[in-house]
């Protein structure tokens, strides 16, 4: 490997294994069944009547996804190391995952998550469902957690915070890691997926060739709203049938996003 594709690959890290393909996705919600900071907002918080309405102002450009997520996570007062095992004792993960995981491993198809949410709390829960060797081979970006100002520890009362990834309006703009890829150049370019299901969701649905939106969340209306192509999915099950297809030639990713279904 030469010394440019030896930077392109320590500033592009999905692009190591040269993959024809990378699927790039959501965490909570897409990978999971649940959502597990709406789980802890809602359970642990100020519930769900205020999330739904936040997550409905961001919906419609009212408010910044940060900000409504602030407000959300900072209704938790739960210590952090609580808060994990409450999310490892109810959060489960999406039917058809390990599968996909699976044979995008066997495949050469890095799976690159980008989340809204916070690694400490991704990392917990894919070690719980994959075993932590196969949860460490994933590259996370994501959001970071903190001791809150004139607490000691995360795993008191009030005593964490989320950390922002960067300064966006989003908190983390997904766009901002997807769009290094997508400038490749033709000839060095793979094909780009992305899958997710709501509002941490919007930045990067306009970047990759085919996008998968799970069934029955906000990300369909917005998709349809912004005439951004899309499939829909129920789960991972269904997200492996299509990219078999298109990494065997048999679907171009045009053909594949036929919208809502």
């Amino acid at each position: 490997m030469g010394s440019s594709d030896q930077s392109l690959s320590a500033s592009l890290p999905a692009l190591a294994t040269n993959p024809k393909f990378i699927f790039f996705t959501d965490f909570d919600g897409t990978i999971t069944q649940q959502d597990s900071n709406d789980f802890m907002t809602d359970n642990l918080g100020f519930g769900p009547a205020l999330r739904k309405k936040g997550n409905e102002d961001v919906l419609f450009g009212r408010r910044d996804f940060r900000d409504s997520f602030q407000e959300m996570l900072d209704s938790i007062s739960t210590p952090f190391d609580k808060c994990i095992q409450t999310l490892l004792e109810n959060i489960t993960l999406d039917a058809g995952f390990k599968e996909f995981f699976h044979w995008a491993k066997e495949n050469n198809m890095p799976i690159v998550i980008l989340s809204g949410g916070m690694e400490p709390v991704i990392r917990a829960l894919l070690a719980h469902f994959l075993g932590k060797e196969e949860a460490d081979s994933l590259q996370i970006v994501s959001n970071q957690v903190a001791v809150r100002p004139g607490k000691t520890s995360v795993n008191e009362e009030h005593g964490w915070m989320i950390t922002f990834h960067d300064d966006s309006g989003f908190g983390h703009d997904k766009s901002l890691e997807i769009r290094p890829y997508a400038n490749l150049p033709a000839d060095q370019r793979p094909t780009l997926f992305y899958a997710g299901d709501g509002v941490s969701d919007l930045s990067a649905a306009k970047e990759t060739d085919l996008l998968f939106a799970k069934a029955g969340k906000d990300l369909i209306t917005y998709c349809e709203n912004e005439h951004v192509p899309f499939t829909t999915f129920h789960d991972f099950t269904e997200i492996l049938a299509v990219v078999k297809d298109i990494a065997a030639g048999k679907l171009t990713v045009k053909e594949a996003a036929i919208g809502r279904k």
